[in-house]
């Protein structure tokens, strides 16, 4: 990502709620509630669809995360999270997200997640409906 998004630009946008456990002894948010912020975003648009999350036969699990920090977050207070498709595969998406704190962005965000059968732990491919789901998430470019 070269310009960073804004987060109205992004077709699912949710909030998370910073908590006092979430700050390391630098005073800021760890490095790592990054990553929860990015899946409270995924989950967000997912649950949407009403398809994938709760899905007897299938599940999500992520094949890569790239997350690109660029600014510290304090507590208290609430970051926002924006979320979009950036693409499309067979069996797995590829998600671009960006977490903001007071109309800062202070990360962003490439995700690959992977449909998978429950039964063979093996990659599973979209049915229309999903992909017709996703589709209607794409980032605008």
């Amino acid at each position: 990502m070269t310009q960073l998004p804004a987060l109205g630009d992004f077709p699912c946008q949710t909030y998370d709620k910073l908590r006092y456990g979430d700050t390391d002894r630098q005073g800021h948010v760890n490095n790592a509630v990054f990553a929860t912020f990015l899946e409270t975003g995924r989950v967000a648009l997912l649950a949407g669809s009403g398809l994938g999350l709760k899905h007897p036969d299938f599940s999500f699990v992520i094949a890569r995360l790239e997350l690109d920090y660029r600014g510290e977050v304090f507590w208290p207070g609430t970051v926002e999270i924006g979320s979009g498709i950036k693409s499309i595969g067979n069996s797995s998406a590829s998600f671009v997200q960006a977490v903001y704190q007071e109309g800062r962005c202070v990360a962003t965000a490439v995700t690959v997640i992977v449909q998978m059968d429950n039964k063979t732990r093996r990659p599973a491919p979209f049915g229309d409906e999903m992909r017709g789901f996703l589709s209607g998430l794409m980032l605008k470019a």
